[in-house]
C-alpha cells in the first residue's frame, strides 16, 4: 500500500515537472514568436548623411514594414565606427540592438589593430546579412588623365600625391594597397571630408582622389571628375565602361561594404526572423534604385555566408596591410 502511495506520488511529480518544462518551452517559444514586441535600435557608426547612414535607414524602413515595429537610427560617431561597434558588442543579446556593420569598423578594424580592438570580430556579434557592397574609386580632374593606366605610367616618372581621408581609413589603406600592387609611389595627402579633397584635385593641388565611390559619382555624373578604375570583383553596371583595378593586373577587391550584425548570443530564431526581413526588403524596388544608382549593388547573404564572408574579408585586407603601412598608421 505504502509503495503504492509512493509511486503515484511520483508519477504525479513527474508528471507535474513535464508540464513545468512544457510550459516553459511554449513559454520561451511565445515570447520568440512575439519578437519585435516593442522599437528596434540600429547603430550606425557614421554621422547622418553618409553611406553607411543612407543604407542603414533604407534597410531600418523595409525591417519596419515586414516586422510591424518602428526601427529607429542611432547615429554614433567616432573612431571609423569602432565606438558603435563596441557599443552593440556589450548590449543585450535580444534582437533590440542592431550594427550596420562596415568593413571599416570590422574587416580593417580587426585587420590592423588585432587584440587592441575592444570587441573581438567575428566572435562579439551574429553576422544577420549583408546589405550592400560599394566599390572604392580612383578619380582625377576631368580633363587631367582618361585613364587609370596613364596616371599610374605618370606616377613612374615624377613625384605625385592623392588626397584621402587620412591613415587607417578604408580608402587610404586600399589606395596603398593598389600602390603596392602597381609598383608605385604616391604621396597621400589627408583630409577631414571629401568636399576640400576634391577641391583641391580640381584647383591642381593634387593630382588623384581615392575614396568609396558612391558619394562622389555625383561629381562624375557633373563632369567635374573622371573616374579611371573601381575595386570589386567586377565592374559595376552603372559605369560599365569604368575597368577594375584586377583587369589593370592589380589584384585589390576589397569594397567598402555594409551589413547588420547582432551582439553574439542574439537567439538563432531572432536572427532568422531579421535575415528573413533584410532578404525581403533588399527585394524593394525604390531601394535597389536607391543603391543602384550611384555604383553599388545590394548582396543578399545568408548568415552563415554572410559570417564567412567577413571572415574571409579580414585575411584580405591582413594579406595587403604590409609592417610599413601599419608604421604610417601608428598601430602598435
Amino acid at each position: 500500500m505504502i509503495l503504492s502511495v509512493q509511486s503515484a506520488v511520483a508519477r504525479a511529480w513527474h508528471g507535474a515537472c513535464w508540464m513545468l518544462c512544457l510550459m516553459m518551452a511554449l513559454a520561451t517559444g511565445m515570447a520568440h514568436a512575439e519578437y519585435p514586441d516593442r522599437p528596434i535600435k540600429l547603430v550606425v557608426g557614421f554621422p547622418p548623411g553618409g553611406g553607411g547612414d543612407l543604407y542603414g535607414r533604407l534597410i531600418a524602413d523595409q525591417i519596419s514594414r515586414k516586422l510591424g515595429q518602428p526601427v529607429v537610427v542611432e547615429n554614433k560617431g567616432g573612431a571609423g565606427g569602432m565606438m558603435a561597434a563596441e557599443q552593440v558588442a556589450r548590449s543585450k543579446p535580444d534582437g533590440y540592438t542592431l550594427l550596420m556593420g562596415m568593413s571599416s569598423n570590422m574587416s580593417l578594424a580587426a585587420a590592423i589593430r588585432g587584440k587592441e580592438l575592444p570587441y573581438r570580430v567575428p566572435e562579439d556579434f551574429v553576422a544577420v546579412g549583408m546589405l550592400v557592397q560599394a566599390p572604392h574609386g580612383l578619380f582625377a580632374s576631368a580633363d587631367r588623365y582618361s585613364t587609370a593606366k596613364a596616371a599610374l605610367a605618370d606616377a613612374r616618372t615624377r613625384q605625385m600625391s592623392y588626397g584621402s581621408s587620412g591613415p587607417g581609413s578604408v580608402g587610404y589603406v586600399t589606395m596603398e594597397m593598389v600602390k603596392a600592387k602597381a609598383g608605385v609611389e604616391i604621396a597621400p595627402i589627408p583630409y577631414r571630408g571629401s568636399g576640400p579633397a576634391i577641391t583641391d584635385l580640381l584647383g591642381g593641388h593634387t593630382d588623384l582622389f581615392f575614396a568609396t565611390a558612391p558619394p562622389i559619382m555625383g561629381q562624375v555624373k557633373g563632369g567635374k571628375l573622371k573616374l579611371l578604375a573601381l575595386t570589386g570583383e567586377q565592374r559595376t553596371p552603372a559605369f560599365p565602361d569604368v575597368p577594375t583595378f584586377r583587369e589593370l593586373g592589380i589584384d585589390v577587391t576589397v569594397t567598402q561594404w555594409y551589413g547588420l550584425v547582432a551582439p553574439a548570443g542574439t537567439p538563432n530564431a531572432i536572427v532568422q526572423k531579421l535575415s528573413r526581413a533584410v532578404s525581403e526588403g533588399l527585394e524593394n524596388a525604390e531601394l535597389r534604385r536607391v543603391v543602384r544608382q550611384d555604383g553599388a549593388r545590394e548582396v543578399d547573404m545568408s548568415t552563415d555566408r554572410f559570417r564567412q564572408y567577413i571572415v574571409d574579408d579580414i585575411a584580405r585586407y591582413r594579406a595587403g596591410i604590409s609592417d610599413k603601412l601599419l608604421k604610417t598608421m601608428e598601430v602598435k
